[in-house]
């Protein structure tokens, strides 16, 4: 199993950028597939993206496509998120979440078994 550690939230102005990270811990991480979630306060959980096991593959929500990146780096148990053209609608707890499968419904939060704690991004106009 793995257990996913976010970093790099904080404060940023409209149109600026943050990168989050997230470190798993185990040996099999490369077995799993990486997610980005947030929440808003007063939201439901909101899919944000996916990458799939090796990195080849990744997916995004409408609302955060073209502005963010995902990816990975499987030598460091690491998944990233760089966050371009903030705005604040963007503002949210930002969760990383692992997977032992990429399937069609990456976007489904029950597709994931292990989850962090969160990280609070907060974006002022």
């Amino acid at each position: 199993q793995v257990q996913p550690v976010e970093s790099g939230g904080g404060l940023v102005q409209a149109g600026g950028s943050l990168r989050l990270s997230c470190a798993a811990s185990g040996r099999t991480f490369s077995r799993y597939a990486m997610a980005w979630f947030r929440q808003a306060p007063g939201k439901e959980r909101e899919f944000v993206a996916v990458i799939s096991m090796s990195g080849s593959m990744t997916n995004y929500g409408n609302s955060v496509k073209g502005r963010f990146t995902i990816s990975r780096d499987n030598a460091k148990n690491a998944v990233y998120l760089q966050m371009n053209s903030l705005t604040p609608e963007d503002t949210a707890v930002y969760y990383c979440a692992a997977s032992t499968s990429y399937s069609i419904d990456y976007y489904q939060r029950r597709r994931y078994d292990y989850w962090g704690q969160g990280t609070q991004v907060t974006v002022s106009s």
